[in-house]
């Protein structure tokens, strides 16, 4: 059994499922599970996290620390890792949890393994799969040496189990000194999307560059609305201006592996492959019967998306209504 200590990540005081993917898979393997949460007023958050198996919830919590910075974040979690003494440190594999471990690696000498797919406890130690080559082949990773072993963990890759809502928690806080820090967040500007983020949504529906042009994007929009999805697309739809940088699926985008992933006039270069390849079920539409996303999707239509995405957006709100 080992010492756990999971970084829970929070926006606008809600938690992310990705977080309690990393506290369950924990619990469930036995080990004493710590929950830590940072920002500004997050006690509320702390019952979540009992519900998925944390054995106890830690808070830091200031006026600095509402909206993320990585130097803030850093020298909080930095506080608690040397406070709680955890032997191993698991954070979801999202774009404040890249920027964030890496930091706190260095600052505490541990050793980090990003982007896996899987865990194994062994004992104390920790045993992890990720891919490499752009998704080709997949690594096993051993921790060896008495540091603290760190992860970054690919949301939807673990699964997440029913919460017990019957479990509550009272939060230790933490007190971390936070004078002299040389950055501080003026200012976020938000997206208008109501859609979820692609890193984080069981259901992605993607785009490429056979749309044609950004107002073409409304047919993966309306598909994306009927079953709750988030909007993707490829680098190429990205490159031509079709949709912002933020929606990019792939090695130089985000990395996604959700239960359900559409791909829809996507040839499936390696690059868009290396970034959705780990999802669960891939459908994938296209008139080149010989394009390279058929090698790995579950269900192909060889057709015109234009004709076809239509017909499932129909389908679907039929299911539905």
């Amino acid at each position: 059994m080992a010492k756990v200590l999971v970084f829970v990540e929070q926006r606008d005081g809600k938690n992310k499922k990705s977080s309690f993917e990393l506290i369950a898979a924990s619990a469930a393997a036995g080990n004493e599970t710590h929950a830590l949460i940072v920002g500004d007023s997050v006690t509320a958050l702390a019952n979540e996290c009992a519900q998925y198996g944390a054995n106890k919830v830690h808070v830091v919590q200031d006026a600095a620390l509402k909206n993320y910075s990585a130097e803030a974040y850093a020298r909080a979690v930095t506080t608690a890792i040397k406070s709680l003494s955890p032997e191993i440190v698991l954070a979801a594999h999202t774009p404040m949890g890249k920027d964030l471990l890496p930091i706190v690696a260095a600052q505490v000498d541990g050793a980090l393994a990003t982007d896996c797919t899987s865990l194994q406890f062994s004992g104390s130690s920790i045993a992890v799969k990720r891919p490499v080559y752009s998704g080709k082949a997949m690594a096993e990773v051993e921790f060896v040496g008495s540091g603290v072993k760190m992860a970054t963990v690919r949301p939807n890759s673990l699964g997440l189990p029913k919460p017990d809502t019957s479990k509550t928690a009272d939060a230790a806080s933490i007190t971390v000194d936070l004078s002299g820090l040389k950055t501080k967040i003026l200012e976020i500007v938000k997206g208008n999307s109501a859609r979820p983020d692609v890193t984080e949504a069981g259901i992605v529906v993607s785009g490429g560059r056979s749309l044609k042009s950004a107002e073409n994007f409304k047919i993966i929009e309306d598909l994306a609305d009927s079953v709750g999805a988030a909007v993707g697309a490829s680098r190429a739809a990205v490159d031509a201006g079709y949709r912002p940088h933020r929606d990019q699926v792939g090695q130089t985008g985000k990395v996604v592996s959700p239960t359900l992933y559409i791909a829809c006039g996507i040839s499936g270069a390696i690059q868009h492959l290396a970034g959705m390849r780990t999802s669960k079920c891939i459908v994938a539409i296209n008139t080149d019967p010989q394009a390279p996303i058929f090698q790995i999707a579950d269900y192909g239509i060889v057709g015109d998306l234009f004709q076809v995405v239509p017909a499932l957006t129909n389908e679907f709100k039929k299911l539905k209504e």
